[in-house]
């Protein structure tokens, strides 16, 4: 008897000794990868393939410097145009992965309640930043965006998604304008810097390596502090405003039961909460495009 306890305490004790598996979710874009430097590098140019690869080589880092700190289970959601950049076959093995952009909650398909953390890779600036690496916010047509009376780009849409579902951000990457831009929403969220826009349309870059091992080392941190990452406050209903670049786009939009009418360019729209929320605009910027 006194040896069956022992052992049912050393199996036990080793139970709980062993690291439990942090889940993390991984949003993807491209315009902030280090390395790419122009338009064309992020949609079919000349040095798109190069482009994919630099995408595919930064995640897998930061995949490699999550296992190094423990068990993981990691999801890898392609957010970038076409939403079908990454090269699927090169990735870390040991990720699952979400390809397409259609889907309705585009850039945070997938995240809901039950991951540790997010990571946002390769990002950029909201729509009309000043020295904003190809600044935007979703597309084209959108100029600007509030939840709550706050202005945010793409980075802080998610992030309203991921305190919704009281999920922390624990890493952020992208150019000089956008590390800047989401610090200033959630201040305890560990950056790194891959680039500094000249202008809107041009860049001065570090190494691809560099960038790689900031993103590791950042990633490391992040995880070693976990626990005390906090999910950004986020109150129901959600408001949220919409500028968009043409007054007929708007016409459109106000054909969505509940959507009101700012100005000619501007629509607002009162939602439940985030998830009602982000729907709506992704249709408004993704669809209203011709």
């Amino acid at each position: 008897m006194k040896k069956l306890l022992f052992l049912l305490l050393v199996v036990s004790t080793t139970t709980l000794a062993q690291p439990q598996p942090v889940k993390l979710f991984i949003s993807v874009d491209m315009e902030g990868i280090g390395g790419i430097g122009t338009s064309k590098m992020t949609s079919g140019g000349k040095d798109y393939d190069t482009g994919r690869k630099l995408m595919t080589d930064e995640v897998n880092a930061v995949v490699a410097a999550i296992f190094e700190a423990g068990p993981a289970t990691i999801v890898v959601n392609d957010s970038h145009g076409d939403m079908q950049n990454l090269l699927h076959t090169q990735l870390d093995p040991r990720v699952e992965y979400i390809q397409s952009n259609i889907k309705p909650l585009g850039m945070v398909q997938g995240l809901d309640s039950s991951f540790d953390g997010v990571i946002y890779i390769g990002y950029h600036a909201m729509a009309g930043t000043e020295n904003g690496f190809l600044a935007h916010t979703g597309s084209g047509s959108v100029k600007g965006l509030w939840i709550n009376g706050i202005e945010v780009g793409e980075g802080g849409l998610n992030t309203f998604f991921a305190g919704a579902v009281g999920v922390p951000v624990i890493l952020a990457s992208g150019d000089k304008t956008f590390t800047e831009e989401i610090k200033k929403l959630i201040p305890a969220v560990r950056t790194v810097t891959t680039k500094e826009a000249i202008g809107s349309s041009a860049a001065k870059l570090l190494h691809p390596d560099v960038v790689k091992k900031a993103l590791q080392a950042q990633t490391k941190a992040a995880l070693k502090d976990i626990k005390n990452a906090k999910p950004l406050p986020v109150q129901n209903p959600i408001e949220f405003v919409i500028k968009i670049d043409a007054p007929t786009r708007a016409d459109v939009a106000m054909g969505i039961p509940g959507m009101k009418r700012i100005d000619g360019y501007t629509v607002s729209y009162q939602a439940k909460d985030m998830d009602e929320a982000y729907k709506l605009i992704r249709i408004i910027y993704k669809y209203l495009q011709w």
